[in-house]
């Protein structure tokens, strides 16, 4: 398949999920902060998970060494950082906002897909979630 970089043509999309592409992944990232709009959330810690997917179309690993790489390290040195000191965040949307710019600071990631969840939010429920899905602007 074809790759269909920024430079390819002006009438191709930036993302095509026909061809193929790389994906670095960074999984189950855990940090205690302040989180959520319930008034209970406002006086306490909570666990929220973050998972992270970049994507790049085939051929942006172009060599044997880390600099030909997409390096998720920043990625996890920002989330383990600065989201446990930050002030009382109301919305996993804030969060995940920030995430993606993050992730389109190497301009190799084409696209983003971030999922943050509160596991320990509901007695009942294995976690609350949102995840985004950002392909970079052209």
């Amino acid at each position: 398949m074809s790759d269909l970089s920024r430079t390819s043509s002006p009438s191709l999309p930036l993302w095509d999920s026909r061809c193929d592409y790389y994906r670095v992944a960074l999984r189950d990232v855990v940090v205690e902060m302040q989180i959520g709009i319930a008034e209970w959330e406002r006086d306490t810690t909570q666990r929220v998970v973050v998972n992270v997917d970049l994507f790049a179309h085939q051929g942006v690993h172009t060599g044997s060494d880390i600099s030909s790489c997409i390096n998720y390290d920043p990625i996890h040195e920002f989330i383990i950082s600065q989201w446990p000191s930050r002030p009382h965040t109301d919305l996993l949307e804030t969060l995940a906002e920030e995430l993606i710019a993050v992730c389109f600071q190497d301009e190799r990631v084409e696209a983003a897909r971030v999922s943050l969840q509160k596991p320990d939010v509901y007695a009942d429920a294995g976690a609350a979630e949102v995840e985004f899905y950002r392909v970079r602007a052209s």
